[in-house]
């Protein structure tokens, strides 16, 4: 199955408005299967919300995490469940705290790297200079609240020119809610996994293989017979998306020199592809412009 989750969160615990337990009942409300506490510093929310759950059962999962939130930058941190120092943190060698996170067996990933900085919001920006990406495993490539081309936009484009390098990244996107707002319209991370199946590790499992989809409501599976690519799309049901029909919908399959655009019922021969190994499928309502794309799907290896 699939399941929807909301990685990007935060409540009273550091500068939002809700509490721990309003933030899981309002993700309850709109029937997400995993929600992650990502607050600025602390985790000091986590056995909230364990607790919450613990004596108040939901059909809802809990992701522990934090966001480092330095004058550099932010590091989102998933599957966090003890705090890591990060007093030293080292603006042109980010991969210390990378590797210290990961050390104790968080995901650990860049959250909105194009965020309007100074005089803005000073430090939301990233500007950690990065050497070494296999010390990291995921970039926040939609961030909701922020503009489309100014920031989103930018950092779907960093996240394609990673992948087609040769970068192991996987694609997250968040709602960095801190207060009531609405989920309908926008991204969420999806990944597979199994009904009763620990979520912290299937997300552990999607993110290090690069099978995450990042999308408003319909999910592109690709498939590979050996021979050639076909498609189906998966309507998720999530709130606040109206489905199209088939006909409405165009691909992308992006490589590092070339892009392919087909409809779904397209079959592409994997000669298409000439000798590149690493492809991006994208899923578009009508034309393929960002402002019309509604699920990045995972990558393929040829």
């Amino acid at each position: 199955m699939y399941k929807r989750l909301e990685l990007h969160n935060h409540t009273n615990e550091s500068d939002a408005v809700f509490t721990c337990k309003e933030l899981t009942d309002f993700m309850v409300a709109d029937h997400v299967d995993a929600f992650a506490l990502t607050d600025h510093n602390t985790i000091s929310g986590h056995y909230k919300i364990e607790n919450y759950l613990k004596e108040h059962p939901q059909p809802i999962a809990f992701i522990p995490g934090m966001e480092y939130t330095t004058y550099y930058g932010h590091i989102l941190c998933l599957n966090l469940t003890e705090y890591v120092p990060w007093e030293n943190i080292n603006k042109h060698k980010p991969e210390l705290l990378f590797q210290a996170a990961r050390e104790k067996g968080a995901l650990v990933g860049v959250a909105h790297p194009y965020s309007f900085g100074w005089p803005f919001a000073q430090g939301c920006r990233f500007e950690m200079t990065i050497t070494d990406y296999s010390c990291c495993d995921f970039i926040e490539i939609f961030n909701n609240p922020e503009p489309l081309h100014e920031v989103n936009e930018k950092g779907v484009k960093l996240w394609e020119d990673l992948v087609l390098s040769g970068e192991k990244l996987a694609a997250t996107c968040g709602m960095d809610l801190h207060g009531n707002s609405s989920l309908h319209g926008h991204y969420s991370t999806y990944i597979l996994g199994e009904p009763d199946g620990d979520v912290c590790h299937e997300l552990s499992d999607a993110i290090h293989n690069q099978r995450t989809w990042v999308c408003k409501g319909p999910l592109l599976e690709v498939h590979n017979d050996g021979e050639a690519l076909t498609f189906t799309i998966h309507q998720t049901g999530k709130p606040g998306y109206e489905p199209l029909a088939e006909d409405d919908y165009k691909i992308t399959l992006r490589t590092k020199d070339q892009v392919i655009t087909c409809n779904v019922s397209a079959r592409i021969p994997l000669t298409s592809f000439a000798d590149h190994a690493i492809i991006i499928p994208m899923l578009f309502e009508k034309e393929t412009i960002i402002e019309n794309l509604v699920c990045t799907s995972p990558v393929i290896l040829l």
